[in-house]
């Protein structure tokens, strides 16, 4: 007998568990199927960019990953000089103002072990059914509209034995070598370049000044990048070895080579936890779905060279995006149609990646700079350039259901792109005198997000104009509120103002952003800020970094915290047609 579930995710990397973390959050039924016998023990990706650790902070569980990670705030640039090497420049890992979080370094073991144990915290339990060998996916002639019925059927080996599953959807997030893929007859398009390169975890003694900083090494010998890992005294080395055969390198190879590199100065290898060669690929699948109810994700879908840091954490992202969607889907908020956007937004993203990856690999080789006459200034020049990318901000959806542009967004927020992910600045929470970071109200738990920007309502044109748009914006919510939900349930009013916080009275907020909620039917305050003077933090000039109009706006944020649409005070219309796009009004659900 087959045992059905309402979405099976095909292997337990990054993309499937984020995915089912809010699967999990929402009361999804889901299971994870992984060929390995346990948990990733020794995951060989490594670098977090400052994307992904927003999204840890979204779960709530950015914490530990900040205390544990070694944080990655400055790059050292080496060039030859004469036989050997000397430092040319120091520059920010990232980009000031790029992200409110750093970028930051944490074995994947670790970061998968994290979201399991999230997965762990909101749902009592873990379902991940261990040495479960995929062997086919098979999906039936349906009816896309139809969420509720199990088209799909995927058979397995599980220790030994044959296994069926009939599932509503299945993620395929099971690797480069994905049998999801396979069996769907889904083709990777790319290829492999002639550059060979060695990577290492080791411990070492060694006189280089900077072994404890992200260094890149530009010597006569070769190229070599320093990642320091957690910990105090464990680095990664990615060492350049030209026309190689991977298969002849040997770990001999690799600490030769890096020694040449080093000199003048000496390296001694006290220890190596784990060494590997590869020849650098980027490829991409012709398709990223099935009919609908399959999906890929990961680098069942796209492949990157590792030095760009992009692998885990892009496939972290495709399972953020496809998550969340898909628990809209199956929890009735909103049409199996919405999923198209989860191909349309992460297949551009992906081909943009692996063309900014080819860019970046190239920028490495030793013989692509000499051949193109680019100096080691040239090389930091670009590297810094490239920052917004390796560190996951680079990211822009094109216009779709959930992404809305309009002629007036750079009046009404000039630095706020519809399609990209909402920035962050330093507000204070009104209710407590809390200073925080304004993203930190809008948690992924599936909601979307209106932020109204009301200006000063100690004047009394904008207190007028607030309380006219939370009328409006409360008969939207309520048209997308099923009944005996909470009032923010699918929908919740933040209000950020530009007022002095001790003269606002709570009675001048309007209900719409402090509904009665929860068990005890309290009145909700968390959701009302001022752009106003902390006691100990300072000023967060939230209004002029996001460069408000005057008179104010809205800005409507998805559950992921991308940005969907950009409105005026008082074109609430645009915001009730907006969402009646894609969410199922209670009436007709």
């Amino acid at each position: 007998m087959a045992e059905q579930v309402d979405v099976l995710i095909c292997g337990s990397g990054s993309a499937g568990l984020c995915a089912a973390v809010w699967l999990a959050r929402c009361g999804i039924n889901y299971k994870i199927v992984e060929r390995r016998a346990g948990p990733l023990e020794n995951g060989q990706a490594d670098g977090v960019q400052c994307r992904t650790v927003e999204i840890f902070e979204s779960f709530g569980i950015a914490e530990d990953l900040l205390k544990e990670a070694y944080h990655v705030l400055e790059v050292a640039f080496w060039a030859t000089e004469g036989e050997g090497i000397k430092r040319t420049h120091y520059a920010a890992d990232t980009e000031p103002g790029l992200s409110h979080q750093p970028h930051v370094i944490l074995n994947q073991a670790r970061i998968n072990g994290m979201l399991i144990e999230e997965i762990q915290r909101v749902s009592g339990s873990v379902e991940i059914e261990y040495g479960c060998d995929v062997q086919s996916v098979e999906v039936d002639d349906i009816d896309r509209e139809d969420s509720a019925a199990c088209y799909v059927t995927t058979r397995a080996i599980s220790n030994g034995q044959e296994k069926v599953f009939r599932s509503k959807y299945v993620l395929a997030c099971d690797g480069a070598h994905s049998a999801v893929r396979k069996s769907l007859g889904i083709a990777m398009v790319g290829d492999s370049t002639n550059a060979i390169w060695g990577v290492m975890d080791l411990h070492a003694r060694t006189d280089f000044p900077d072994i404890r900083k992200k260094a890149i090494i530009h010597s006569r010998a070769g190229n070599l990048m320093i990642i320091p890992r957690e910990g105090d005294s464990m680095i990664r080395f990615y060492i350049e070895l030209g026309d190689a055969v991977v298969g002849d390198i040997t770990l001999a190879d690799l600490q030769e080579r890096a020694r040449r590199i080093f000199q003048p100065y000496s390296v001694e290898f006290m220890e190596t936890v784990w060494w590997s060669a590869y020849s650098i690929g980027q490829r991409l699948a012709d398709n990223f779905a099935k009919a609908g109810r399959v999906f890929l994700t990961g680098d069942a879908c796209h492949t990157h060279s590792p030095k760009a840091g992009q692998g885990m954490n892009v496939s972290l992202q495709d399972g953020y995006n496809i998550g969340w969607k898909l628990a809209s889907v199956l929890r009735g908020q909103s049409s199996p149609r919405t999923l198209e956007t989860y191909i349309s937004e992460r297949q551009k993203t992906a081909a943009q990646l692996i063309d900014f990856d080819r860019f970046f690999t190239k920028l490495f080789s030793s013989s692509y700079r000499q051949e193109n006459g680019i100096s080691s200034q040239d090389f930091k020049d670009q590297f810094v350039k490239a920052g917004r990318y390796t560190a996951g901000q680079g990211v822009r959806y094109e216009e779709s259901v959930f992404v809305s542009p309009g002629p007036a967004d750079e009046s009404l927020a000039r630095n706020v792109i519809v399609g990209m992910r909402f920035p962050s600045a330093q507000v204070v929470r009104f209710c407590d005198a809390r200073p925080m970071q304004l993203v930190a109200a809008l948690p992924a738990d599936s909601r979307w997000h209106v932020v109204v920007f009301a200006g000063d309502i100690l004047q009394q044109t904008a207190a007028d104009r607030l309380i006219k748009a939370a009328a409006k914006l409360q008969n939207i919510i309520d048209t997308f509120t099923p009944d005996g939900q909470d009032a923010n349930s699918v929908i919740q009013g933040v209000l950020v103002l530009a007022s002095k916080r001790v003269k606002v009275e709570q009675s001048m907020i309007p209900y719409v952003f402090t509904p009665i909620t929860g068990k005890w039917k309290i009145k909700h305050l968390q959701k009302v800020f001022v752009d106003d003077e902390s006691y100990n933090s300072g000023h967060g000039k939230a209004y002029e970094s996001y460069g408000i109009h005057p008179e104010g706006c809205l800005i409507i944020i998805r559950p992921d915290q991308y940005v969907a649409k950009i409105c005026s005070l008082d074109n609430t219309k645009d915001v009730l047609n907006f969402f009646s796009q894609f969410l199922i009004s209670k009436e007709l659900s």
